[in-house]
């Protein structure tokens, strides 16, 4: 079975319904879901979603939305080691992937799905599109 860390993007676009990307974050969820592959989110994706979501949904909505995500993906604590892995990395230029990037290597998975393949070139985590992965796991 896949293991895959899920970025931020991907999940915004199943949840805000964002077109184009929208059909293949709902494939990916749906696997999730299904148990059809195991799926891992950062922690930092939680107050990141939060936050964002707060112009689509209540308070109240957005509770309950990351109630039922947490139900699903498998939450990867943001330590000091990573924070520090990050911050110590020259070639990183974003804390916030930096992060998910660390979080990957720390539980050995197979892939970091996102839209932002160019925000993950230092990946030592394969990165894949999600057009990409799904295909993957069709074939399998």
């Amino acid at each position: 079975m896949k293991r895959i860390l899920i970025d931020t993007n991907i999940i915004l676009d199943y949840l805000i319904n964002r077109k184009p990307f929208f059909d293949n974050s709902k494939k990916i969820i749906d696997l999730c879901v299904n148990n059809t592959i195991e799926c891992y989110i950062a922690a930092h994706t939680i107050t990141n979603l939060f936050y964002i979501l707060r112009k689509y949904y209540s308070y109240d909505e957005r509770k309950e939305i990351i109630l039922e995500l947490s139900k699903i993906f498998t939450i990867i604590p943001i330590d000091h080691k990573k924070i520090n892995l990050v911050l110590i990395d020259k070639s990183c230029k974003d804390i916030e992937d930096g992060l998910q990037i660390e979080c990957a290597k720390e539980y050995g998975l197979d892939y970091i799905v996102t839209r932002n393949i160019s925000d993950f070139l230092n990946s030592k985590v394969k990165t894949l599109q999600p057009d990409v992965f799904i295909n993957l796991i069709i074939k399998e």
